[in-house]
């Protein structure tokens, strides 16, 4: 066992999976922290406890804290359609007002528990949706808060926050994955999954990965709900 722990965002996706493993394959014994925020496409919770399981996590825990109560977007109001007809101009729906700052907050917060130093999140700044919280400019300024808020930092503990994705395409986060044999079959990045995770194929989060798999020139393991071969995106 480690004795460098981590706390890493784990939401059941391809890209916080493939963050969880870069993270054990430097060392760390790393505690695995996920969100129930009342977002629609829950299934991803599971699939967070098998990424977990699987890539021998030294801990996982679901803290709940319902997003949903304030809406405002289409992950957690089932008012508001998920797009399915592609990216397009400024901050989509999907964006969850402040989710990445609620959750590195908790990460924070749990690391100070634990003696750790090292938080790891799976937000990207290439093939992404907009999303302002996944730049790294914000990612130094939550650093940089982190190291005024908290004992640990004030005690000489400085505390650093880990976005080895941050500047990767989707097709080199697959093969850094597929490089580490994570079974992309476990994790769910569906914006719109059904009950048994089967991913929709037109959400944008679903062009993002299945393009990253064909740029990867990597078999796509995704189950899809449309199962007949190249189905149209």
């Amino acid at each position: 066992m480690s004795d460098k722990n981590a706390v890493v965002l784990l939401s059941g996706g391809l890209d916080s999976a493939t963050t969880l493993g870069l993270a054990r394959a430097r060392g760390f014994a790393c505690h695995c922290l996920s969100l129930d925020y009342g977002q629609r496409h829950r299934v991803e919770l599971e699939a967070a406890a098998r990424v977990a399981a699987s890539l021998g996590a030294s801990a996982q825990r679901t803290v709940r804290l319902d997003l949903a109560q304030f809406g405002g977007s289409a992950l957690t109001d089932t008012a508001i359609a998920v797009p399915i007809g592609g990216p397009g101009p400024g901050i989509p729906v999907t964006y969850v007002p402040a989710r990445n700052t609620i959750m590195l907050s908790l990460a924070l917060a749990w690391a100070e528990v634990l003696g750790a130093t090292d938080i790891f999140v799976g937000v990207n700044a290439v093939d992404y949706s907009g999303y302002p919280d996944c730049r790294p400019e914000y990612l130094r300024a939550f650093e940089a808060m982190a190291n005024l808020a908290t004992r640990a930092a004030v005690e000489g503990h400085k505390l650093s926050v880990h976005a080895p994705l941050i500047a990767m395409s989707k097709a080199e986060i697959i093969r850094s994955g597929n490089a580490l044999g994570i079974d992309y079959a476990m994790t769910v990045s569906c914006y719109q999954p059904d009950a048994t995770g089967r991913a929709c194929a037109v959400c944008d989060s679903c062009r993002l990965r299945r393009a990253g798999f064909a740029d990867a020139a990597v078999a796509d393991p995704t189950r899809y709900r449309d199962h007949s071969p190249g189905a149209a995106v």
